[in-house]
């Protein structure tokens, strides 16, 4: 049987879906995990600039992601030890104004179990968004009721924000962000990379 990275991979299932879209693209999973990673960090799906890298958070957000969980490029894309999931693995594009669409569910229908179990346990997740909180932790608060209660999910699970420069003013009106969880969240990682 072929192996399920290689099956999400070759995965079209929302082809008419995008072509409808405002970028009228083809799918393209970004597919960054392995079995036995430590960390995974659960995100919600790939922007433009992935889509067209074919490589996760290949962007000014994946910078930002990097910095706040005090990990190198190197280690960010080794897929032994860091698993990448999101909600759903195409970049689902664009409407009519130019604002993003959300990740399709059937993605996470299709997908996330098998790929969740492909991975394996792990000794971190991050959670990134509302989309990966309200599926891994089964709130319905936002995102912020449930970042600021991160204390309650620590030290295996972490809530985040997305890292998107749309959050800057976020950032800016939640100073405890980056002044209580960053520090906390960098030291779990740490010891999950071991």
């Amino acid at each position: 049987m072929t192996p399920l990275p290689d099956r999400l991979a070759a995965c079209k299932i929302c082809a008419d879906r995008f072509a409808t879209t405002a970028t009228c693209h083809e799918p393209n999973p970004v597919v960054w995990f392995r079995r036995g990673a430590r960390v995974l960090i659960a995100s919600q799906a790939p922007g433009m600039r992935v889509h067209q890298a074919n490589t996760p958070f290949w962007d000014q957000s994946g910078k930002r992601l990097r910095d706040w969980l005090g990990m190198d490029e190197d280690t960010f894309y080794d897929r032994e030890r860091v698993a990448i999931v999101p909600m759903a693995f195409c970049f689902p594009g664009y409407d009519a104004k130019g604002s993003d669409l959300p990740p399709p569910a059937i993605c996470a229908r299709t997908w996330r179990d098998a790929a969740l179990d492909h991975v394996g346990q792990v000794d971190l997740t991050v959670l990134i968004g509302g989309y990966a909180q309200r599926w891994h932790l089964g709130t319905r608060a936002g995102v912020t009721d449930t970042v600021k209660a991160w204390r309650d999910h620590a030290p295996r699970i972490f809530p985040l924000p997305h890292p998107s420069w749309r959050n800057t003013a976020w950032l800016k009106r939640n100073p405890w962000f980056e002044t209580d969880l960053l520090p906390a969240l960098r030291a779990r990682v740490k010891e999950a990379l071991g």
